[in-house]
């Protein structure tokens, strides 16, 4: 491929928020040995995204090199324009979805080129903007669930923001499990909220949880803060809460666990969430679809606005 080749993208030239960011042409990436170039269709943003250090440098606490100008939205759905000269197991033209890792340029582009084992074969009935909102959202619930929670079928599974994009996903995979779920949730969302699957949904506003569920087997905590505190009163001797937010300080936790994790690609998850897709059991739930333009926008309307699910860039 020319190495000259160019494409439009959103960039940050210094660390910040989204009035750094740009639109404008840059270089088209070129894949190595064992990364396929992807022409991008969709991207999903997340709220916080912007703050991370692995956003901006090559490491996770910020000690790494700088990476600006960057390209942000780690989660992708789009089809393989190009090979590495190392993969083997996809061809050009496979319509693929997945998470890229942290520490590299994301999808808010034309293009970007990722490392093959991270990206799984997009079902077909589902939409490039349906994969893209499905990739670090679903990803984390299922890990969340699944790989940390050990939740097994019958379980009693309590959500923290079940109608929020990762919480939207918990619920429903949950479910898919053979879980009872109760999720709390604003008013205005209980009934959002119910259609995903949740036997009962408790206003965070008007009522304490702890008042309303007990001897839960699992307790996901994408809110934090008091929530995460109370969470403890409600888990089962052997239970789990499990936090996307912060590490639970388990000087409360009695004969419970706690477990904190930052979700990572995972291309056997992604082939999991498509086959509960398939089944008819899992539906990703997007907010609004805004075009790559706007990108600054929606990363500013992430922090501002209330939203149910995902918000997705459309490329082309």
């Amino acid at each position: 491929m020319n190495t000259t080749a160019t494409m439009h993208a959103v960039r940050g030239h210094r660390r910040g928020g989204p009035e750094q960011l740009v639109y404008e042409v840059a270089p088209r990436p070129v894949p190595g040995p064992d990364e396929v170039l992807v022409a991008v269709r969709s991207a999903s943003i997340t709220s916080g995204e912007l703050g991370w250090d692995a956003t901006w440098t090559d490491s996770f606490d910020g000690t790494g090199g700088s990476r600006v100008p960057i390209v942000p939205a780690k989660e992708v759905s789009g089809q393989v324009a190009e090979l590495g000269a190392q993969v083997s197991e996809l061809s050009v033209g496979d319509e693929v979805f997945g998470l890229i890792p942290f520490t590299r340029d994301g999808a808010a582009a034309e293009f970007t080129a990722v490392p093959a084992e991270v990206l799984a074969v997009k079902p077909t009935a589902l939409t490039h903007d349906g994969a893209a909102a499905l990739t670090l959202a679903g990803l984390t619930a299922w890990q969340g669930l699944v790989r940390h929670g050990g939740l097994t079928a019958g379980g009693r599974v309590l959500v923290h923001g079940g109608a929020g994009g990762v919480g939207s996903f918990v619920v429903q995979i949950a479910v898919a499990l053979g879980a009872s779920v109760t999720a709390t949730a604003s008013a205005q969302d209980a009934e959002f909220v119910r259609e995903l699957g949740a036997e009962y949904v408790v206003d965070y506003a008007s009522e304490r949880f702890e008042d309303q569920v007990k001897d839960v087997d699992l307790v996901f905590d994408t809110v934090g803060g008091d929530s995460q505190t109370r969470s403890w009163q409600v888990l089962r001797p052997g239970g789990v809460l499990v936090s996307i937010v912060a590490p639970p300080d388990t000087s409360r936790a009695g004969e419970a666990r706690g477990v904190f994790f930052v979700v990572e690609p995972d291309r056997a998850g992604l082939t999991e969430l498509a086959r509960l897709f398939e089944s008819g059991r899992l539906t990703p739930r997007i907010d609004r679809v805004v075009p790559l333009s706007d990108a600054a926008g929606a990363y500013a309307a992430l922090e501002r606005e209330h939203r149910r699910g995902k918000v997705v860039l459309r490329v082309s």
